[in-house]
């Protein structure tokens, strides 16, 4: 076994083989299992086939022992000819994994075909006045086997008149020559009968025989010759018929019509020489009468002989051998003789994916092929063999850029003009879980209004996976990084979710997993917006202090709850721009549905105060007089700026008070708030009035105001100071975000007011985000209190 493998490596994979031809059905030929390498029972598991090459093989692989056996009738002559050696290439294929091994197979040859004249009978005329060693040459026997088994010789019956002559007529062939030994008399032998056998050189040995008959002719003592013994020519293949070979020329010395001479083909080997070629007999011009074709027969070997017209008529002979030329008429052939597909697109470079063969009939350079793969892609072509070449991967495969190739295998041969030809081989490519899930975008932005429903549809995700099957079927899932773990998931089979606070989606996590082995993952970030809706009608605060003192804000909302009267002081003679009260309102919604404005509902028209749009100051539109009137009462109108919007109302109260008095409110803040019953305001009214009448009542009156203002001056020096109704809370500025909603400026501000200088410009603030305090006790311990006014 040593051996033989090293042998095996030495001659680069063939094995050899030789088996006589007509061996019987069934006979080894060879060990090729055990040639090749394989144990015991290996061949049968490993499937070793030959592979068919476009002709019948007459031998087969034994399926169980793995011996190369004769399957039909094998016949050398069959198929090669006259070719030799008679060498048959086989293909030998072993699978698992895929390997070819080529098997050179000689069919020997055995004597089997007997040597065969042209003609079973030869008619010949021989003048009597032919001289004693006068030659007459015969046509030879064929003989279809070759080697030892194809050397013919060439025996004589007995004759006194007559023997024979072996010429070698060229390096393959001898022809026989009959020698005229003794001078013939027709008056007392016209005719002789002799046997020509034709032996050949096997054991046993074969003979074939022809009959002469020989008549003896009179007077014609010249023969014709050709100038030369032996014309070679040369013509293509291609050549049309009627096309003119070449010509012989044979001359006679005698003269009238001895000398007129006739011109015959003869002997021709092969036999398939008759089909192609002719000569006239008058001019002695070697026409072409059939199609040549180089790759049945190379060359034409004949006898053209040369008789006049004498009696008895003489003949001389020449041998002319026609050598085809080839010319470039086939194209090359390709055939796929295994094919491994589909190929995976993981598979490594070098991979076999299938093995063709390749062959073309011309010989010499028309002969000669070269291949190559086209397009030039992924696949190349590597010679394993003498016509075979294996298509092998050359670079990485991938599946979702190229999912199928068709290959087009070319050969060309080296003729001039070169034929091609080509074979398509279409190869799939399968998939392997190489692609993760990826989203279109990293991070998405996602707006939802509130007070949807549970369940309702946020936003949808899409993850593309270029895979198949699958490979490419994705599943998701919420994924926040390991802190809580995945909060929600759904693929194509199905899922189920856990409900998490709305608080922990305003940045989450999506993965998108296919179900290929191992799984791939993507990954895509999720940030959700709560838009808002204006849900919240705007609700009004009570006063900073909460107290009547700071000035106790009673509200009538719009939806027709009870109210209660604000009152504030003003003084005749104020001027335009005094602030006299604050309203202060806040709305639970944000943006610009929390963005408050302040109108005037009552009283419509020229009324002596005015609200700040944005600011709900309260303040004079000009200089307040008598004509007022003691006491005015003013509807307010808080909005929103909401889609639809919403509102509250607000009623103040403000008294018109003397100047005394008014300077008296403004010493203990003149935008304070305090709250009076309707009775005092009356009497007030009903003492200015006495004054009047009654001397004694002013001054009375007067000493009262004075003692009043002590008290009023004491009490404001204990009192605290809320010059303007203002909450400590923080107030947020709107601005418009990039997705749509508002956000908010944690800013803190604080209102300013000047008792007696004209009012400033409305500051455009939001109220904060919280609702109004319970009231009570409660109210008082859990909230701070209030940081006191900036004093003016």
């Amino acid at each position: 076994v040593v051996v033989v493998q090293a042998a095996w490596a030495l001659c680069g994979g063939q094995v050899r083989y030789s088996v006589p031809e007509e061996a019987k059905a069934g006979t080894v030929v060879g060990r090729l299992a055990q040639d090749l390498g394989l144990e015991a029972g290996e061949a049968e598991a490993r499937r070793l086939r030959l592979v068919a090459q476009g002709r019948r093989a007459s031998v087969e692989v034994s399926g169980a022992s793995g011996a190369l056996v004769v399957s039909s009738r094998l016949d050398r002559e069959e198929l090669c000819g006259k070719s030799s050696p008679c060498a048959l290439r086989l293909e030998v294929l072993v699978e698992r994994p895929l390997r070819v091994f080529h098997v050179e197979l000689e069919v020997t040859d055995i004597n089997d075909n007997a040597p065969i004249f042209p003609a079973a009978r030869k008619n010949l005329s021989i003048a009597e006045s032919s001289v004693v060693g006068s030659r007459f040459p015969l046509e030879g026997a064929s003989d279809g086997d070759i080697g030892a088994n194809a050397q013919l010789s060439y025996t004589l019956s007995p004759s006194e008149h007559f023997s024979l002559d072996l010429q070698k007529a060229n390096e393959r062939n001898l022809v026989p020559d009959l020698i005229l030994t003794k001078y013939l008399d027709r008056e007392m032998v016209p005719v002789h009968r002799l046997v020509l056998t034709a032996s050949d050189g096997g054991r046993p040995s074969l003979t074939g025989t022809m009959e002469l008959v020989i008549s003896v002719l009179d007077a014609n003592d010249n023969a014709p010759r050709f100038n030369q013994s032996v014309y070679k020519l040369q013509l293509s293949e291609n050549a049309l018929e009627g096309t003119l070979v070449g010509r012989v020329n044979a001359t006679d010395l005698d003269e009238g019509i001895n000398s007129e001479v006739t011109y015959t083909a003869t002997n021709f080997m092969p036999p398939s020489g008759r089909d192609v070629i002719s000569v006239n007999p008058k001019t002695g011009e070697i026409h072409l009468i059939g199609a040549l074709d180089f790759e049945e027969n190379s060359i034409f070997d004949f006898r053209i002989e040369a008789r006049d017209q004498g009696w008895p008529p003489l003949s001389g002979h020449c041998s002319v051998e026609l050598q085809v030329l080839d010319v470039n008429d086939n194209a090359p052939e390709v055939s796929v003789t295994s094919l491994s597909v589909p190929v995976p697109e993981d598979a490594s470079v070098g991979t076999v994916v299938a093995l063709l063969s390749v062959s073309d009939r011309d010989s010499g350079a028309n002969g000669r092929v070269r291949c190559w793969v086209w397009p030039s892609g992924p696949f190349g072509l590597e010679a394993t063999f003498l016509g075979s070449y294996s298509l092998v991967l050359r670079e990485a495969l991938d599946r979702e850029r190229v999912s199928e190739y068709e290959v087009e295998v070319r050969a060309e041969d080296g003729g001039s003009p070169a034929l091609r030809a080509s074979r398509g081989v279409r190869v799939p490519v399968s998939d392997v879980n190489d692609n993760a899930p990826a989203f279109s975008q990293a991070v998405y932005t996602v707006l939802a209004r509130e007070n949807n429903l549970a369940g309702a549809e946020l936003a949808r995700l899409w993850a593309r996976d270029p895979d198949e099957a699958g490979n490419g079927r994705v599943s998701y899932s919420v994924w926040e990084g390991g802190v809580g773990g995945a909060a929600g998931s759904s693929s194509s089979g199905g899922g189920g979710s856990v409900w998490r606070p709305a608080s922990s989606y305003v940045s989450f996590e999506v993965r998108a997993v296919d179900a290929g082995e191992p799984p791939l993952c993507g990954n895509a970030t999720v940030q959700l917006f709560v838009l808002d809706e204006n849900d919240n009608a705007p609700a009004l605060l009570p006063s900073a202090g909460g107290g009547p003192e700071a000035g106790a804000v009673s509200l009538e909302a719009s939806a027709g709850l009870g109210s209660e009267t604000l009152w504030a002081w003003a003084a005749w003679g104020a001027p335009a721009g005094q602030v006299v009260a604050k309203i202060r309102a806040v709305d639970a919604d944000s943006g610009y549905n929390a963005w408050l404005r302040y109108e005037l509902w009552e009283p419509r028209g020229k009324s002596p105060f005015r609200v700040g749009l944005y600011s709900g100051e309260v303040s004079t539109a000009r200089a307040l007089e008598e004509a007022d009137g003691p006491r005015q009462r003013l509807v307010i109108v808080v909005r929103d700026h909401g889609e639809p919007a919403r509102s509250a109302t607000a009623t103040l109260s403000v008294s018109l008070v003397e100047g005394a008095e008014g300077a008296l409110a403004a010493g203990a803040g003149s935008s304070s708030l305090v709250a009076r019953s309707a009775v005092g305001g009356e009497s007030g009214s009903g003492a200015t009035a006495a004054t009047n009448v009654w001397l004694v009542v002013a001054i009375c009156a007067v000493s009262s105001l004075f003692l009043l203002a002590v008290v009023l001056y004491g009490a404001s020096r204990w009192a605290p100071r809320a010059a303007v109704l203002a909450g400590p809370g923080p107030t947020t500025l709107v601005c418009a975000s990039e997705v749509g909603s508002w956000s908010y400026s944690q800013r803190h501000s604080r209102s300013l007011c000047v008792a007696d200088g004209a009012g400033k410009s409305d500051l455009m603030v939001f109220s904060p985000n919280f609702p109004p305090p319970p009231p009570g006790p409660a109210a008082k311990d859990t909230q701070p209190d209030p940081p006191p006014l900036l004093d003016t």
